[in-house]
């Protein structure tokens, strides 16, 4: 490939050449009348199939000890399902809770506790605080934001790493303001950027002071096993660094089986401290008889150990992987050296983090809409939808085809090209 000059530093002549030829592209672009569609993460119909054997299953009624699954019963859930999560999550069997279908659906049950009655030790419940505050580093899954914001709860941002969260940033804003109270985290293939949280990393976000004695640390692993290499990353270990710091009740781990097995019709799963489990499940025994046993049963059956679903896991790898390499071959072949863009190359999870000439994100948003490509609004990775540089865009590659994906993101590459262009001819 030849070697391009970037983009800023073109002169004005040769800025207004390539800005004319990109609008070409674009045109022509337009022309082609297409509709894709790269805003959510959603597991394609290729993937769900791998799942069907499901709905043969399962063969029997009654869980390994005997129980009937179909009757009342059993608020921990099923304890061979229980047991393949603990191996995959690295906790203890004793920690994990199976439920229903939706991990969302318990960190909203979790945060709705902590402001009704308060974190188990503590007196004071959430809502009879002046004011509640979370940490949240950005970019970062929007459902979290939103749910906060639904609560009423403040968003306070700290910038994303490779490897985790800015822990100085996280250090210095729960050192002296009791009003914070949690942190979302998405430790391993972080939403959208595919970071890692670093064992060194977890160990001070487990030991960090902080004037809350409530403080949180909600750890979703919602993408543990999703890996996109060979190199399959263990998520850090958060019961045993905040047990060993003296903060065994901050961690609460999320997980669930939705871009595993049936996104709408899977299992999800928390795994808690011995003091939150029994304050969970108080509280849950208001809510519930029991979880879908029978689900969870046919989970158990389908996966027969934590091996099955690694297994499971490499089968979505090779329907999935070559779309973010399409994703990243699109990107590189119109941008790279132009200095008007910066992507990653995740080695997991289900985003490609995309950040753009600053003040151009909403600009390229539109351009892809008007031309048939449907995008995350740009800012969708920050509270309120509120990106302060109007540079970030979180690409979905998994639900199109392979080939819908070439084509849309050889379309995105033309609008962030156009959009760079216009913006710096002023």
């Amino acid at each position: 490939m030849t070697q391009r000059a970037p983009l800023s530093t073109l002169s004005a002549d040769d800025l207004a050449a390539y800005r004319s030829a990109r609008a070409d592209d674009y045109a022509a672009l337009q022309a082609r009348g297409l509709k894709l569609d790269l805003t959510r993460g959603k597991p394609s119909s290729e993937q769900l199939d791998l799942s069907d054997r499901l709905l043969s299953l399962p063969t029997t009624t009654t869980d390994r000890a005997g129980t009937d699954v179909r009757n009342y019963g059993g608020l921990e859930g099923l304890l061979e399902l229980r047991e393949i999560f603990a191996d995959l999550l690295g906790v203890e069997t004793a920690q994990v809770l199976c439920q229903g279908n939706s991990s969302l659906t318990l960190m909203h049950q979790v945060v709705t506790d902590l402001l009704l009655w308060g974190a188990p030790g503590v007196d004071r419940p959430w809502k009879d605080e002046e004011v509640v505050k979370f940490v949240c580093p950005v970019p970062g899954y929007d459902r979290h934001f939103s749910m906060l914001a639904d609560f009423g709860i403040e968003m306070v941002t700290v910038p994303m790493h490779e490897d985790g969260p800015d822990v100085d940033a996280v250090a210095a804003l729960v050192a002296d303001d009791p009003s914070v109270k949690g942190l979302w985290i998405v430790p391993t293939y972080a939403n959208p950027s595919g970071s890692v949280c670093s064992q060194e990393v977890a160990a001070r976000l487990m030991a960090m002071p902080t004037a809350a004695p409530d403080f949180r640390v909600f750890w979703d692993n919602a993408y543990a096993v999703h890996h996109l290499t060979d190199a399959e990353v263990k998520s850090a270990d958060a019961f045993s660094l905040a047990a060993a710091s003296g903060h065994p009740d901050r961690p609460i781990m999320f997980a669930s089986t939705s871009k595993i097995t049936y996104a709408g019709a899977g299992v999800a799963v928390v795994a808690l401290s011995e003091a939150n489990k029994a304050w969970f499940l108080r509280h849950l025994g208001m809510a519930s008889i029991g979880p879908d046993k029978v689900n969870q049963l046919r989970h158990a059956e389908f996966f027969g150990d934590a091996d099955g679903v690694r297994a499971h896991m490499r089968k979505h790898r090779e329907i999935i992987a070559p779309k973010f390499a399409a994703v990243d071959a699109a990107l590189t072949a119109e941008l790279e050296g132009l200095d008007v863009a910066e992507w990653t190359r995740p080695t997991g999870g289900y985003f490609v983090n995309l950040d753009v000439l600053d003040g151009t994100a909403s600009r390229v948003v539109e351009l892809a809409k008007a031309a048939g490509i449907a995008l995350t609004p740009a800012g969708a990775s920050f509270p309120h939808g509120r990106d302060p540089r109007d540079r970030n865009i979180r690409l979905a590659p998994t639900f199109p085809s392979l080939g819908e994906v070439e084509t849309a993101m050889a379309g995105v590459a033309t609008c962030v090209a156009l959009a760079a262009a216009e913006s710096l001819s002023g």
